[in-house]
Protein backbone atom coordinates (compact mmCIF):
# COMPACT_ATOMS: atom_id res chain seq x y z
CA UNK A 1 0.00 0.00 0.00
CA UNK A 2 1.34 3.40 -0.97
CA UNK A 3 0.82 6.20 1.54
CA UNK A 4 -0.19 9.69 0.40
CA UNK A 5 2.80 11.93 -0.32
CA UNK A 6 1.97 14.29 2.56
CA UNK A 7 1.98 11.38 5.02
CA UNK A 8 5.23 10.01 3.63
CA UNK A 9 6.85 13.41 4.01
CA UNK A 10 5.60 13.74 7.60
CA UNK A 11 6.96 10.30 8.52
CA UNK A 12 10.28 11.14 6.86
CA UNK A 13 10.63 14.38 8.83
CA UNK A 14 9.62 12.80 12.13
CA UNK A 15 12.13 9.96 11.65
CA UNK A 16 14.91 12.57 11.62
CA UNK A 17 14.29 13.23 15.32
CA UNK A 18 16.82 11.57 17.67
CA UNK A 19 15.61 8.25 19.02
CA UNK A 20 12.71 8.08 16.56
CA UNK A 21 12.93 5.20 14.10
CA UNK A 22 10.69 4.61 11.06
CA UNK A 23 8.04 2.70 13.03
CA UNK A 24 7.91 5.29 15.81
CA UNK A 25 7.72 8.05 13.20
CA UNK A 26 4.81 6.26 11.54
CA UNK A 27 2.96 5.98 14.86
CA UNK A 28 3.54 9.67 15.57
CA UNK A 29 2.32 10.62 12.11
CA UNK A 30 -0.92 8.69 12.53
CA UNK A 31 -1.33 10.16 16.02
CA UNK A 32 -0.98 13.71 14.68
CA UNK A 33 -3.42 12.95 11.88
CA UNK A 34 -5.99 11.82 14.46
CA UNK A 35 -5.73 15.11 16.40
CA UNK A 36 -7.84 18.15 15.67
CA UNK A 37 -6.48 20.94 13.51
CA UNK A 38 -6.28 23.20 16.58
CA UNK A 39 -4.22 20.64 18.53
CA UNK A 40 -1.76 20.15 15.68
CA UNK A 41 -1.45 23.91 15.22
CA UNK A 42 -0.72 24.29 18.95
CA UNK A 43 2.13 21.77 18.67
CA UNK A 44 3.51 23.48 15.57
CA UNK A 45 3.22 26.91 17.21
CA UNK A 46 5.05 25.71 20.32
CA UNK A 47 7.88 24.36 18.17
CA UNK A 48 8.16 27.60 16.19
CA UNK A 49 8.04 29.73 19.34
CA UNK A 50 10.74 27.65 20.99
CA UNK A 51 12.95 27.98 17.92
CA UNK A 52 12.43 31.73 17.74
CA UNK A 53 12.82 32.61 21.44
CA UNK A 54 15.25 30.08 22.90
CA UNK A 55 19.00 30.64 22.71
CA UNK A 56 22.19 29.61 24.46
CA UNK A 57 23.31 31.38 27.60
CA UNK A 58 26.50 33.27 26.66
CA UNK A 59 28.17 32.17 29.92
CA UNK A 60 27.32 28.49 30.45
CA UNK A 61 25.63 27.58 27.13
CA UNK A 62 22.50 26.26 28.80
CA UNK A 63 19.21 26.96 27.03
CA UNK A 64 17.49 30.21 27.98
CA UNK A 65 15.00 32.77 26.72
CA UNK A 66 16.64 35.68 28.57
CA UNK A 67 20.06 37.34 28.39
CA UNK A 68 21.44 34.90 30.97
CA UNK A 69 20.01 31.58 32.10
CA UNK A 70 18.28 31.31 35.48
CA UNK A 71 21.26 29.53 37.08
CA UNK A 72 23.83 32.12 36.00
CA UNK A 73 21.56 34.93 37.23
CA UNK A 74 21.03 33.32 40.64
CA UNK A 75 23.46 35.01 43.05
CA UNK A 76 22.62 32.47 45.78
CA UNK A 77 24.25 29.62 43.86
CA UNK A 78 27.77 28.54 44.81
CA UNK A 79 30.03 30.49 42.47
CA UNK A 80 33.05 28.35 43.34
CA UNK A 81 31.76 25.13 41.73
CA UNK A 82 31.10 24.48 38.04
CA UNK A 83 29.55 21.21 36.91
CA UNK A 84 30.46 20.29 33.32
CA UNK A 85 27.83 18.30 31.43
CA UNK A 86 27.35 17.18 27.85
CA UNK A 87 23.82 18.37 27.09
CA UNK A 88 21.18 20.78 28.50
CA UNK A 89 19.06 17.80 29.50
CA UNK A 90 21.81 16.78 31.92
CA UNK A 91 21.34 20.07 33.77
CA UNK A 92 17.66 19.25 34.28
CA UNK A 93 18.54 15.78 35.59
CA UNK A 94 21.05 17.13 38.12
CA UNK A 95 18.71 19.91 39.23
CA UNK A 96 15.99 17.32 39.90
CA UNK A 97 18.30 15.61 42.38
CA UNK A 98 18.29 18.71 44.58
CA UNK A 99 21.88 17.95 45.65
CA UNK A 100 23.76 20.55 43.60
CA UNK A 101 23.73 24.31 44.09
CA UNK A 102 26.64 25.43 41.95
CA UNK A 103 26.98 26.61 38.36
CA UNK A 104 27.02 24.65 35.10
CA UNK A 105 28.83 24.52 31.81
CA UNK A 106 27.21 22.68 28.90
CA UNK A 107 29.55 21.26 26.26
CA UNK A 108 26.82 20.42 23.75
CA UNK A 109 28.35 17.11 22.80
CA UNK A 110 31.10 14.64 23.55
CA UNK A 111 34.33 13.95 21.72
CA UNK A 112 33.81 11.39 18.98
CA UNK A 113 36.48 11.47 16.26
CA UNK A 114 34.68 8.80 14.25
CA UNK A 115 31.69 11.13 13.99
CA UNK A 116 33.80 14.18 13.29
CA UNK A 117 33.34 15.70 16.75
CA UNK A 118 36.61 17.11 18.06
CA UNK A 119 37.48 19.71 20.70
CA UNK A 120 36.51 22.52 18.32
CA UNK A 121 32.96 21.18 18.01
CA UNK A 122 32.17 21.31 21.74
CA UNK A 123 31.89 24.37 23.98
CA UNK A 124 35.13 23.78 25.85
CA UNK A 125 36.66 27.10 24.87
CA UNK A 126 33.97 28.94 26.80
CA UNK A 127 34.80 27.02 29.97
CA UNK A 128 38.52 27.81 29.67
CA UNK A 129 37.66 31.46 29.10
CA UNK A 130 35.49 31.53 32.25
CA UNK A 131 38.30 30.10 34.34
CA UNK A 132 41.00 32.33 32.88
CA UNK A 133 38.79 35.36 33.59
CA UNK A 134 38.82 34.47 37.29
CA UNK A 135 42.60 34.85 37.45
CA UNK A 136 42.28 38.48 36.40
CA UNK A 137 39.83 39.21 39.22
CA UNK A 138 41.19 40.58 42.52
CA UNK A 139 38.79 38.40 44.54
CA UNK A 140 38.26 35.23 42.44
CA UNK A 141 41.08 32.95 41.33
CA UNK A 142 41.10 29.67 39.44
CA UNK A 143 42.62 27.92 42.46
CA UNK A 144 39.43 28.56 44.46
CA UNK A 145 37.30 26.81 41.85
CA UNK A 146 36.13 23.20 41.73
CA UNK A 147 35.15 21.82 38.32
CA UNK A 148 33.01 18.68 38.48
CA UNK A 149 33.16 16.53 35.35
CA UNK A 150 29.70 15.01 34.92
CA UNK A 151 29.94 13.54 31.44
CA UNK A 152 28.34 10.20 30.64
CA UNK A 153 29.95 6.81 31.23
CA UNK A 154 30.05 6.01 27.51
CA UNK A 155 33.36 5.71 25.68
CA UNK A 156 32.81 9.20 24.28
CA UNK A 157 31.87 10.60 27.69
CA UNK A 158 34.95 9.14 29.35
CA UNK A 159 37.21 10.40 26.57
CA UNK A 160 35.68 13.86 26.91
CA UNK A 161 36.17 13.83 30.67
CA UNK A 162 39.84 12.91 30.35
CA UNK A 163 40.44 15.52 27.67
CA UNK A 164 38.76 18.30 29.66
CA UNK A 165 40.73 17.30 32.74
CA UNK A 166 44.01 17.58 30.83
CA UNK A 167 43.02 21.04 29.61
CA UNK A 168 42.13 22.20 33.12
CA UNK A 169 45.15 20.86 35.01
CA UNK A 170 47.54 23.67 33.93
CA UNK A 171 45.00 26.25 35.16
CA UNK A 172 45.31 25.10 38.77
CA UNK A 173 41.63 24.31 39.35
CA UNK A 174 40.40 21.47 41.55
CA UNK A 175 39.01 18.91 39.08
CA UNK A 176 36.70 16.16 40.33
CA UNK A 177 34.62 13.45 38.63
CA UNK A 178 31.12 12.41 39.64
CA UNK A 179 31.02 9.14 41.56
CA UNK A 180 29.52 6.02 40.02
CA UNK A 181 27.57 3.52 42.04
CA UNK A 182 24.66 1.15 42.10
CA UNK A 183 21.10 2.25 41.38
CA UNK A 184 18.76 2.43 44.37
CA UNK A 185 16.86 -0.84 44.63
CA UNK A 186 19.31 -2.68 42.37
CA UNK A 187 20.67 -6.12 43.24
CA UNK A 188 24.44 -6.70 43.16
CA UNK A 189 24.15 -9.83 41.03
CA UNK A 190 22.70 -7.79 38.17
CA UNK A 191 25.31 -5.01 38.23
CA UNK A 192 27.94 -5.01 35.49
CA UNK A 193 31.61 -5.35 36.41
CA UNK A 194 32.54 -1.73 35.65
CA UNK A 195 29.70 -0.24 37.73
CA UNK A 196 30.38 -2.59 40.62
CA UNK A 197 34.12 -1.93 40.49
CA UNK A 198 33.58 1.82 40.58
CA UNK A 199 31.13 1.48 43.43
CA UNK A 200 33.79 -0.37 45.43
CA UNK A 201 36.54 2.11 44.48
CA UNK A 202 34.32 5.10 45.33
CA UNK A 203 33.13 3.71 48.66
CA UNK A 204 32.44 6.17 51.51
CA UNK A 205 32.44 6.00 55.28
CA UNK A 206 29.23 4.46 56.54
CA UNK A 207 26.78 6.97 57.99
Amino acid sequence: MKYPNALIQLIRELSRLPGVGPKSAQRLAFYLFAQTKEEVEAIAQAMLEAKQTLKLCPVCYNITDTDLCAVCMDATRDQEVICVVEEPGDVIAIERSGEFNGLYHVLHGALSPMNGIGPEQIKLGGLLKRINARDTSPTDTAAQLEVILATSTTVEGEATSMYVQRQLEPLGVNVTRIAYGLPVGGALEYADEVTLGRAIAGRQKAR
